[in-house]
């Protein structure tokens, strides 16, 4: 081995580097080397048994998820049945609302997704399936659900429109009094002596006879109107409206919201009248209709409105 030269500082000369100095130096960078290595692989070991504690514990973590999955599937089911029998329910409430039911097609819904790639990889194969049947089995009924809501506000939505519409309709007769020959169309009138649409019925009934709303709604002309004389009109909505002619008073003014069955005015003989009565149009959208169309009096859905507020007259 050939012999190796350095420069000492401390003899401020060159010196021969001695053989047993050589293995010492060469044996503690060995040592260095050797330690870091173990220092290397004693990471890497316990980084593994830190990684694989990871791995238990997710496995621990999805074995709990996918019980607690299963539960809340068990859950899915249950309202799933709920929902269905109330598909019946909600077809024959359809039928009431007068709404077309619905067809099973129309409760034709779309499925769930498929689980997302590498979600639940340490599952095994069967794992995978059954929480995917379960994900998809749930948003099924969620969107079931949905479906069942909207239809239910729908016919919550028309129940109240028609209740709003039943209470629109003139639906009673507005006073007391025997219907005169002449009823509605073509006659010869009275005082003219011409042939001219008779545009309503005409009520015979002694002066002061209480007159009552034959609907809901919200008087819109309270006043004198020429050949009606003293006359109250009537804005029911929907396109319905009212005229009470020829009364003696008016109990009530424009503006005024009033029920089926409010007392408004009293029958009289003013205008171009030939005796006392009540002349009673009904009109909706404009078109003049037949009001003995129009009275239900003996319809217990209407004599409940009209006698409760002629009690409270």
């Amino acid at each position: 081995m050939p012999k190796i030269y350095y420069f000492s500082e401390n003899k401020l000369k060159i010196v021969e580097l001695k053989k047993t100095k050589l293995k010492s130096a060469v044996f503690a960078v060995f040592s260095l080397i050797l330690t870091g290595s173990l220092l290397v692989f004693g990471l890497s070991y316990f980084g593994v048994l830190n990684t694989e504690g990871n791995v238990s514990s997710i496995k621990n973590e999805n074995a709990l998820l996918l019980s607690k999955l299963q539960e809340i599937t068990s859950k899915y089911q249950n309202l799933n049945a709920e929902l269905d029998s109330l598909i019946t329910v909600n077809n024959d409430l359809r039928i009431a609302a007068n709404l077309p039911p619905l067809e099973p097609e129309d409760r034709t819904l779309g499925k769930g997704g498929s689980i997302s790639s590498g979600l639940f990889d340490f599952l095994s194969s069967n794992n995978k399936k059954e929480i995917q049947a379960s994900l998809s089995f749930i948003d099924e009924v969620e969107k079931k659900l949905e479906f069942e809501k909207n239809n239910f506000i729908e016919i919550a939505n028309t129940l109240k429109s028609n209740q709003e519409l039943y209470r629109s309709i003139p639906a009673i007769k507005p006073c007391a009094g025997t219907l005169a020959l002449h009823g509605f169309g073509m006659r010869l009138h009275p005082i003219l002596n011409v042939r001219r649409m008779h545009e309503g019925i005409d009520i015979i009934t002694p002066v002061g006879t209480p007159v009552y709303a034959s609907a809901d709604g919200e008087v819109v002309f309270a006043g004198r109107n020429s050949g009606y004389g003293l006359m109250v009109e009537i804005d029911h909505g929907f396109g319905y409206r009212t005229i009470y002619a020829h009364l003696s008073s008016v109990q009530t003014r424009e503006g005024a919201k009033i029920k089926r069955g409010t007392f408004i005015a009293k029958t009289g003989n003013t205008g171009l009248s030939t005796g006392p009565h009540l002349h009673y149009e009904i009109i909706h959208n404009g078109v003049k209709l037949n009001p003995e169309e129009f009275m239900f009096d003996s319809s217990e859905l209407f004599i409940t409105d009209i006698s409760s507020a002629r009690n409270n007259k």
